[in-house]
Formats: structure tokens, sequence, C-alpha cells
């Protein structure tokens, strides 16, 4: 057990700082475009001080612009410190579908830049995930990385869960036939080490286009 904690220690690093470089990014594209339209209101008002004419409408657009981005950051950041919550203080409880909107958020910037598109399915009931939260959240970043990279660009890869008695089935889906990429070597020990901190199982079923993690929901906290 020592091994997989090591494991776990050494590549969940690894992971804290994938996703913090990702956010960072989304954070400094945010800024970038509040920068460039404040900017263009400065050059705007240049131009009234000189007595040219001003259309309201342009000024309008280009602050709705800011206050678009503004909110956008204001999600991105949201995001950054539930997830820095969950290393800073891993055991606790997250509904299933919140829990897949935040992975779906730390995710959706690399996957984009793979050509590949992510896809939510919210369970029809709600239930909810009593443990690691950081251990939960890299497995399925791992699981959605490996999908991510058979498929290829121009796909889709879709998450979903069912509670079956006191398990959740985590499914990931893609169209079967689309694999582009050898798979034997997955689960590595890194996967391997999560399944077990969690007591989870994992199938993998390519061929079939599905990937099923069966993971111990556990229980509440008083």
């Amino acid at each position: 057990m020592k091994s997989n904690w090591k494991v776990i220690g050494e590549t969940g690093l690894q992971f804290f700082g994938k996703m913090s470089a990702s956010i960072s990014h989304e954070i400094k594209n945010v800024m970038a475009i509040i920068n460039e339209n404040a900017g263009l209101l400065e050059d705007l008002s240049l131009m009234e001080a000189k007595g040219i004419p001003i259309d309201g409408e342009r000024i309008r657009t280009i602050t709705r612009r800011i206050q678009s981005q503004i909110q956008r950051g204001d999600r991105i950041i949201k995001n950054m410190n539930r997830f820095a919550h969950s290393a800073d203080n891993p055991l606790g409880s997250l509904e299933i579908e919140d829990l897949f909107f935040l992975v779906e958020a730390l995710s959706k910037r690399l996957a984009t830049m793979r050509g590949v598109t992510l896809k939510l399915t919210p369970p029809m009931e709600t239930f909810a995930f009593h443990g690691n939260l950081f251990l939960l959240e890299h497995l399925l970043w791992q699981c959605l990385d490996f999908a991510m990279e058979l498929v290829g660009p121009g796909n889709t890869v879709e998450m979903g869960a069912i509670q079956k008695g006191q398990d959740a089935k985590i499914r990931l889906t893609w169209t079967a036939g689309l694999v582009q990429s050898e798979c034997d070597d997955f689960p590595t020990a890194r996967e391997e080490a999560l399944l077990l901190a969690l007591k989870a199982r994992l199938d993998v079923r390519s061929g079939d286009g599905e990937m099923v993690i069966i993971l111990p929901l556990g229980e509440e906290r008083k």
C-alpha cells in the first residue's frame, strides 16, 4: 500500500499542476480580452476628447464584452477554488452531477485543444459521493484523458452515471470503432493505485466504446 500511495502522491502532484496551469491559461485569456476591450474604451475616450462623435452602442457593446469576461473569470475562479479545496481537504461530499460539472470545467480547455467534445449526461436521480474527492477527480481525469486519446480529434466522449445500490456506475462512452490508439497498457499503475485507494473497479471495453468505473459511494461523515 505504501508504494501505491507513493504513486498517488507523485502523479497527484502532476495532475494538480496540469490543472492549475490550464486554469491559469484560462484566466490569462480572460484578462487579455478585458485588457483589449479596456483599450478600445480608452481609444473612444480620446476620440471624444477631440470632439469626435462617439457611437453609444459601440460603447455598450464593449461594456457587455467586459462584463461577460468578468462573469467567465468568476466561474473559472470558483471552479479553481473548489478544485483546490478538494486537495486541501480531500475528505468530503459532493453530488455526482456537481462532480461531473467540475471535472468538465477542469478538462474542457484541454479537450478543446485536442479537438474532442465532452458531453455530460446528468444522473436522473440525485446522489452523492462521500470520500476522497481529489482522488476521484484525478481518476476521472485520467480516464477522460485516455478516452480522448483513443477517439481522436472531431469526436465526442460522453460521461454519465447511475446509482446501483451503494455504488455508482460512472460510464464514459464514445462511438465504437473510433479507436485510434493502442489501449493494452491501460489502466496503468497510476490508475490501479487510484482505484485501490477508492475501492473502485474499472471495466474498459474500448472496442465497444465504453469504460465503466464502479465506485462505492461511501457514507456521509457526521
